[in-house]
């Protein structure tokens, strides 16, 4: 039996994280309380990037970073 618990962060929302890490596949790693969100475009020490979710899974979300009114690719 598996338990699904809510998550931090939504598909289609807006957050501003720091990125903390680089993850294997070179995807900048951020947190939103504890929760992993894979980062596209991004390097370890980026501040206050403002992030778009793309997809939330059971254990960590996808995410690219977007600026002003246009995404970023």
């Amino acid at each position: 039996m598996s338990i699904s618990f809510p998550k931090p962060v939504e598909a289609g929302k807006e957050y501003t994280v720091d990125i903390i890490a680089i993850g294997k596949s070179g995807d900048g790693i951020a947190r939103v309380r504890s929760f992993v969100i894979f980062v596209k475009n991004t390097k370890a020490g980026d501040k206050n990037i403002k992030i778009k979710i793309n997809s939330v899974g059971n254990r960590f979300a996808t995410a690219h970073v977007i600026t002003g009114s246009s995404d970023v690719t």
